[in-house]
């Protein structure tokens, strides 16, 4: 049940807005009136039920705009130019108390340049989330939430540029067309047409909308729990959108027949495309019963490292749960390879970019030099924030770089800190079991994560837990401190 705004969260609420409109001036074609509160819809001046009422009404087709002359702008959100199931779970979220304020897709000021290989310096550090790397405010700090939107940007930007390929936008036609318990999704662009089929399985219980995990691939959770929460599964053909049997995969699958198959894509950015194109489907798909805002997405070993890239890349997704990703993962780059020099059998980036084709061609180029990669895999944990996030690991597996996903999970929780969202990410790491076989031990974390972010639920997410004894390096790996953003 939604309650409306007390005074109390109105001074708050205005202050953060005035806040980002200083930061929007300089934002080309950006020049909303100061008398603009982001989520209220209807022009009362107050966040509450009935602008979550409208703005779910206008995305059903049931309203052709909003009751004030302000109603589009303070829908946006995300700052995206357009009005969808994104803006809508931000609103919810921040309603039903889940995130404190509500989040902005805050574009930078300006574009951002990637810089050339040969320009990179090399950091042995894990790098500082709050350091923007490009443009005017190269070498400055984020300070403020606002100015987090701005990094997570261009952290995006660089990752995309030097490790995953660049996700390409939504193609011109995305339609969906529910039958026997599936949802087919065809997309088409530059007269090329492509279609995938997501089975769906639903609970037992009777509902007009279910929330929904998707599994990359297949879920290796334990399914019938999920179900017994009245959460819906479905399954992506990630295989099927972009091929990873070995490295001879490289541009195989649907998504290279859209884009041609010398598009600099790995597997993984391919999967958070086509997944993109399912939540674009299941919008506009009601027969589907799934409900877009409250999607979670999960995936076990390499499709562990699609999941966190599916999260990573789409804030439409609400809760990223990577099960046992290893490097490339939740583990990182540097940490890795510092395991590996102690003499542990550690998956390294020079291993990984000849085994397959999860990453764009741009990453063989950090060989024997990723402290010049300008950021690490802390900040792509990072940029699911203030999103749920769930890291599972296992940490009989050394191969997966299980010391080296603590040590990353640890520095990415400092982004979840600096947004006063700590809670919002959890790091659970269970041995005794095999690889991917999801323990019943690990169950209530899972669940309690799954009820705050999918089922808007009251839980106890604040879960920091290994059954082995680990210890953070903080002088060695951290040389930066954790500013309270607001």
């Amino acid at each position: 049940m939604f309650v409306k705004m007390r005074n109390t969260k109105r001074s708050v609420m205005f202050f953060i807005i005035m806040s980002m409109l200083i930061c929007m001036i300089a934002v080309p074609g950006v020049g909303f009136a100061a008398s603009l509160v982001y989520g209220d819809l209807n022009g009362d001046s107050a966040v509450d039920a009935i602008d979550y009422s409208l703005m779910k009404s206008y995305l059903l087709g049931k309203l052709t705009d909003f009751p004030s002359s302000q109603g589009k702008s303070a829908a946006d959100l995300d700052y995206s130019n357009s009005i969808d199931a994104l803006d809508l779970s931000y609103l919810k979220q921040f309603l039903l108390g889940v995130i404190p304020k509500l989040p902005v897709g805050n574009p930078p000021d300006e574009p951002i340049q990637i810089p050339s290989f040969q320009s990179l310096q090399a950091i042995t550090k894990l790098p500082d989330p709050f350091m923007f790397k490009t443009g005017s405010k190269k070498g400055t700090r984020v300070s403020s939430i606002s100015e987090w939107n701005s990094r997570r940007a261009e952290i995006s930007a660089l990752a995309q540029a030097f490790e995953y390929g660049v996700k390409p936008p939504k193609p011109q036609t995305v339609t969906g067309a529910f039958s026997s318990n599936a949802i087919t999704v065809t997309c088409t662009q530059n007269g090329k047409t492509i279609s995938f089929k997501c089975s769906i399985q639903y609970p037992t219980t009777s509902k007009t909308t279910y929330p929904a995990m998707i599994g990359v691939n297949m879920n290796t959770l334990n399914t019938s729990e999920i179900l017994k929460l009245g959460v819906a599964l479905i399954t992506f053909p990630a295989d099927e959108v972009a091929q990873q049997v070995d490295g001879s995969s490289r541009g195989k699958g649907k998504f290279f027949d859209l884009y041609g198959s010398s598009y600099d894509a790995g597997a993984l950015i391919a999967w958070a495309w086509g997944v993109d194109r399912l939540i674009d489907a299941l919008e506009t798909t009601p027969a589907a019963k799934i409900d877009p805002t409250k999607l979670g997405v999960t995936g076990g070993s390499r499709n562990g490292k699609g999941a966190l890239a599916i999260g990573a890349f789409d804030e439409r997704i609400a809760l990223t749960v990577p099960q046992e990703s290893g490097n490339g993962g939740a583990s990182g780059w540097r940490t890795a390879d510092d395991q590996k020099r102690n003499g542990e059998d550690v998956q390294t980036l020079s291993q990984i970019v000849g085994e397959n084709c999860w990453f764009a061609k741009s990453l063989n180029q950090f060989v024997n030099n990723t402290t010049k990669l300008p950021y690490d895999h802390h900040e792509i944990l990072a940029l699911c924030a203030p999103r749920g996030l769930l890291v599972i690991e296992n940490p009989d597996f050394t191969w997966l770089g299980n010391l080296s996903c603590f040590n990353i999970s640890t520095a990415g929780r400092m982004v979840y800190q600096a947004l006063g969202v700590t809670d919002n990410m959890g790091y659970s790491s269970i041995g005794g079991h095999g690889h991917c076989q999801f323990p019943a031990s690990q169950q209530p974390e899972l669940t309690a994560y799954i009820q705050k972010f999918l089922l808007g639920q009251n839980s106890n997410t604040n879960v920091f837990r290994s059954d082995k004894t680990y210890t953070f390096d903080k002088a060695k790996w951290v040389d930066w401190t954790v500013p309270t953003l607001q």
